[in-house]
């Protein structure tokens, strides 16, 4: 019989815990035997001591084994199950490009995806503002969206990995949220629980993101492809650069809009370039390629004939969304009631660009979240978002197009977004957006 206490003091000493300990740590913060306190002194204990790569593993495991765990062998697919998920960024739509890639290449993407909170956007978010489109459809539409479209873009189900609900809970409210171990346990249980083949990684790195330091995000991806490679589950990772948005618009419904172009052919290149080497990734991962190289070249075909719109397309239908969606998303879309451009105060190049600040404008305009129980406004967001290198000034050239519920807030935004750039005289180098490959250590 073992003691939480005595679990939380030997962490607390940098001991090392056995699988056991672990385990019941775990049972008892999903059946809540164990106190919200002690499940805090716990969190910061590992805060500080970390855990070794056993522990890592144990702890993930464990919070899967507390829900279930989607199974997809009675479907008879006839491909790989294949997922991607990011850490987070500002104007990050990929997901909703690289599940009908991957589907019409072969693969299957069971994707559970999250909401935006703070700068940050979600995926969900995005889909929301589709009439119609459910993100929290019940079980068998989602199976069988998945089997007959080859993607599915939905929430996360109170069944999968509940114990990581709470446990967050916690670590957001006892400041223990910037924890690698934590974070890798709170990511993989889900994605294990999900039933996957294998997983791309996507860990964003600089001013928009949660790592916002190389090192950090370098430790990030390695903690997380170790565990899971160490768990059962094919996964690698991408290091990519959140210096700048990803694309070129922010807000939901404006994202969906340059989803809908970018699969209609209108490709902004650093987010083709993301989307491609994160698809050819998946592809490799899953068997459907030889290599990254050729999986991309596969994610190019599709994305060229148009079989990725079709795919996306199918799944908006499938999933309640309007059925001539692609051709007509502007008739569907909301649109805010005021639009117009935000002009810098100086002539010159934009040399540095504060992402973060970015997403907060967002969000003051509306279209993110302060608070978990906030209200969106889908059609607020900014469109042709500057990036370093680029000119900008008084009379042309704008920093963004702020589309605004009011004139007020039109103000506001733009004053964020002038504080948001540095402007120079000369035009800076511009920087990758793929920065590091991790891969399972042979």
């Amino acid at each position: 019989m073992f003691l939480p206490q005595e679990i939380i003091r030997k962490k607390r000493d940098g001991g090392t815990l056995s699988p056991d300990e672990i385990a019941f740590m775990v049972q008892g913060l999903a059946d809540e035997s164990i106190s919200e306190g002690q499940i805090a002194a716990f969190a910061m204990a590992v805060f500080f001591q970390g855990m070794d790569m056993d522990e890592r593993i144990a702890l993930t495991r464990e919070m899967v084994g507390t829900g279930a765990v989607l199974e997809w062998g009675d479907l008879d697919l006839g491909g790989p199950v294949l997922d991607k998920h990011s850490t987070g960024g500002v104007g990050d739509k990929v997901s909703l490009m690289l599940a009908p890639i991957i589907a019409a290449c072969g693969g299957f993407v069971p994707m559970i995806s999250g909401r935006g909170l703070g700068h940050t956007g979600g995926t969900l978010d995005k889909l929301d503002s589709i009439p119609g489109y459910s993100t929290i459809p019940d079980n068998a539409l989602f199976r069988q969206t998945v089997r007959n479209v080859g993607c599915a873009i939905i929430g996360q189900t109170a069944s999968l990995a509940p114990a990581d609900k709470r446990f967050y809970g916690i670590r957001d409210v006892t400041a223990t949220v910037e924890s690698i171990p934590l974070i890798t346990a709170s990511i993989l249980s889900k994605k294990l629980a999900a039933g996957l083949d294998g997983l791309v990684m996507d860990v964003k790195t600089g001013s928009g993101a949660f790592a916002d330091t190389m090192d950090m995000a370098q430790e990030l991806a390695r903690s997380i492809v170790d565990v899971a490679n160490g768990a059962g589950m094919k996964t690698s990772a991408l290091i990519t650069d959140m210096n700048q948005i990803l694309g070129s618009h922010v807000g939901n419904a404006l994202e969906v809009v340059e989803t809908v172009q970018f699969l209609s052919g209108d490709q902004e290149p650093r987010l083709k370039e993301c989307v491609i080497t994160l698809a050819g990734e998946m592809l490799h991962l899953g068997g459907l390629a030889d290599d990254a190289g050729q999986g991309c070249r596969k994610a190019l075909a599709v994305l060229d004939s148009g079989a990725a719109a079709e795919k996306f397309s199918a799944m908006v239908r499938a999933l309640g969304g309007p059925a001539d969606f692609m051709e007509n998303y502007q008739t569907y879309l909301p649109v805010a009631p005021v639009i117009r451009p935000c002009l810098a105060q100086s002539e010159g190049f934009v040399s540095v660009v504060d992402t973060r600040a970015i997403g907060v404008a967002v969000v003051g305009l509306g279209g993110g979240r302060r608070r978990a129980s906030d209200t969106i406004d889908y059609g607020v967001g900014l469109v042709d978002v500057c990036a370093p290198g680029d000119a900008v000034g008084p009379q042309s050239h704008p920093i963004a197009i702020v589309h605004a519920a009011s004139e007020t807030a039109a103000d506001q935004a733009c004053a964020e977004l002038r504080a948001a750039i540095t402007i120079s005289h000369d035009s800076p180098g511009v920087g990758n957006v793929i920065l590091e490959s991790v891969r399972k250590e042979a």
